[in-house]
């Protein structure tokens, strides 16, 4: 019985230093799942930034260029006849808006306008359906002109003054006048003057002043202005 008091002891011990053991393992400051998040923890260390790519810059884009407009800038005038010579064709044009006269010189007339775009082309309307489709080209204005349901192919070149278009509009003892004259580069003139609606062939006026006679009465044609 003597004997087995150093077991005793030997055993206390053992199992003390197994106790031990089993903190040290629970308490020691090993590595934790936990890494940062844990308490007492080291915080992680800051990743290394990448550096930013160089983000190109936009390519500029280029506006596709304009067509240079092919309309004359401020007022011109052109003058001509049709093709098969049954009457003729005077267009004056300020900016991109055009006024035309057709007229035979007898008893067939119409004044038509329009627009003018940047390609040359315009197409001018009137009464009674009619209409004057042409093209501004150089010196000229080529296209066709259709009054009273009859077309007929034009050509009407540059003019300068006094040839142009003239118009008068007023009353002379109690009846309405209303005349309008295409003066044609070579000098001739071509017109018809309405009487309360009556139309008859126009006088020649003076394309220096504009001044023509009217049933007696002195009257005053002026250019026309779109």
């Amino acid at each position: 019985m003597k004997r087995s008091g150093p077991l005793y002891t030997l055993l206390g011990g053992l199992l003390l230093a197994l106790f031990m053991l089993s903190l040290n393992a629970t308490t020691g400051a090993g590595n934790s799942s936990y890494g940062g998040d844990s308490p007492g923890g080291a915080p992680p260390a800051p990743s290394a930034s990448k550096p930013a790519k160089d983000t190109p810059s936009p390519t500029p884009t280029k506006s596709p260029s304009k067509s240079p407009s092919k309309k004359p800038a401020g007022k011109s005038e052109y003058a001509g006849r049709t093709a098969d010579d049954a009457a003729a064709v005077s267009i004056s044009i300020r900016d991109d808006k055009a006024i035309a006269y057709y007229c035979n010189g007898r008893d067939a007339e119409s004044w038509l306008k329009g627009d003018v775009e940047d390609d040359g082309s315009m197409r001018l309307t009137g009464k009674h359906g009619a209409k004057l489709d042409g093209t501004l080209a150089g010196n000229a204005v080529t296209g066709k002109v259709e009054v009273g349901k009859q077309p007929r192919d034009f050509t009407a070149a540059r003019a300068k003054k006094p040839s142009g278009l003239y118009r008068a509009t007023t009353e002379v003892r109690g009846a309405k006048i209303d005349g309008g004259w295409i003066v044609l580069p070579d000098g001739r003139q071509v017109g018809i003057v309405k009487r309360d609606d009556k139309p008859r062939k126009a006088p020649r006026l003076d394309p220096e002043t504009g001044a023509v006679t009217v049933d007696g009465a002195r009257i005053t044609a002026r250019p026309v202005v779109p």
